[in-house]
């Protein structure tokens, strides 16, 4: 009897379960018409455009034709939005489909499972948030969707750009990924180019974020310079209040002739290793400290003046050029001031400079020790009176700087030229070999 009982109830399931599958799709294909006219009318496209335009702080955002493709998908041509007021300055996206989840509206939200975007550019900027009063909503509201759930968003082909000293700067021709963190988003990217004047234009590896109304944080970006460069970045930074910034940067084999101005190209050339660490209370590159070092590997230094100049007095042509066998120092910079410390420079058997150097405003000071080889030393008389330390193969002086970046100043010149002029003889073939570089033309 209990087994009977049982089927029984089983059977008047099944028969239930029927009659609302049945009378679902009944009601599915009586509405669907109208609901595809509704999707496709300039009614639906008008809402829609002020629900995002509300949603993504612009004035207007504009829609072209809305078409339904499927039970619970859409498309359209292009979403257009400008001016606005927050993090995203303008969006223009074209090829938008987008799929629609009905079960999202027992949560309250609009929920749109996949947006996907053929092409995409977004302007974005840093702004300092602010409170804004939630618009006027009618009595009903509390029984509505009161957000917008994003769950996958991606474009294949994307531009994020933002004003770097009033030049276009960003990434260009990524592929973008946009899926949610609570109720704010993480962005990750991977592919296309960093363009940022007046830096060389870098690969994009990959970059992973994290925006919150409270919160930016990098994870990690990672880009290439040149054929072997690589660059890794990461850090936070509050988006309120005190900002708290706290980021460190790696580099490794970056090519320095691309990083250096046009006008320093060919004077120098090597391989950068370093890193660096950006602290501050905000944005601004006057409230930062960012401190470092700096390894240059198979460096070489040319076609300067001033080498020029020692290798004619000198007599040694071999000083034109610098192959420098070790190039490195440490840094702190903050507000207008920079200090190198820890500075050595040598081409082994020629000479080497330790010291540090100061940058303040524009002017510049500091105190290395110079140290020459004795075989570059034979043209100065009485070196051993301006060089009188020996150690390492080397005779070292101490020089002290001073002047400006645009007009730099040393104590060791005056010094040789004193002792030059105690020796006519060397005097006058320091000279004549002068001369006759001028009359060569070099």
């Amino acid at each position: 009897m209990e087994s009977q009982s049982r089927n029984s109830r089983y059977r008047r399931a099944v028969v239930i379960l029927s009659v609302v599958a049945a009378a679902s799709l009944a009601i599915l294909l009586s509405v669907n018409p109208a609901l595809t006219r509704y999707v496709n009318s300039p009614a639906f496209r008008e809402s829609l455009e002020k629900e995002t335009a509300t949603g993504l702080h612009f004035p207007d955002f504009k829609f072209g034709a809305i078409r339904r493709i499927g039970p619970l998908d859409a498309t359209s041509d292009h979403g257009i939005g400008r001016q606005g007021r927050k993090a995203i300055t303008s969006l223009e996206a074209h090829k938008i489909t987008a799929r629609f989840d009905p079960g999202g509206i027992f949560l309250r939200r609009w929920s749109i499972d996949d947006l996907h975007v053929e092409r995409a550019e977004i302007g974005i900027q840093v702004y300092e948030p602010s409170f804004e009063a939630p618009p006027a909503r009618p009595w009903f509201a509390f029984l509505l969707p009161d957000r917008v759930y994003l769950n996958h968003v991606w474009s294949d082909h994307a531009d994020v750009t933002w004003q770097m000293r009033g030049a276009p700067a960003g990434i260009f021709d990524t592929r973008l990924v946009i899926t949610p963190h609570g109720r704010d988003f993480e962005y990750q990217a991977s592919g296309g180019v960093l363009k940022n004047p007046p830096f060389p234009s870098l690969d994009v590896k990959k970059v992973h974020l994290l925006i919150t109304k409270t919160l930016f944080a990098l994870y990690g970006l990672d880009v290439v310079s040149g054929e072997h460069g690589t660059i890794h970045a990461d850090g936070t930074a509050a988006t309120h209040d005190d900002k708290n910034l706290n980021f460190k940067i790696s580099w490794s084999d970056l090519t320095v002739a691309e990083w250096l101005p046009s006008n320093w190209h060919g004077h120098f050339t090597g391989n950068a290793d370093g890193e660096l660490k950006w602290t501050g209370h905000d944005y601004k590159l006057d409230s930062a400290t960012m401190s470092g070092g700096l390894r240059i590997k198979s460096g070489r230094v040319a076609k300067i003046g001033f080498l020029d100049q020692v290798a004619v007095i000198s007599g040694r042509p071999d000083l034109r050029s610098l192959a420098l066998n070790e190039c490195r120092g440490s840094f702190v910079w903050q507000k207008s001031d920079c200090r190198v410390n820890d500075l050595a420079l040598e081409e082994k058997g020629k000479f080497r400079i330790e010291g540090e150097v100061r940058i303040s405003e524009h002017s510049l000071g500091g105190k290395i020790d110079l140290g020459l080889a004795p075989d570059y030393l034979t043209w100065l008389p009485r070196s051993e009176e301006i060089f009188p330390r020996e150690s390492g193969g080397y005779h070292w002086t101490t020089v002290h700087l001073g002047g400006t970046l645009e007009n730099p100043q040393q104590d060791l010149s005056p010094r040789i030229v004193e002792a030059l002029k105690g020796s006519p003889s060397a005097l006058l073939g320091a000279a004549l070999r002068e001369l006759g570089a001028w009359l060569r033309g070099e």
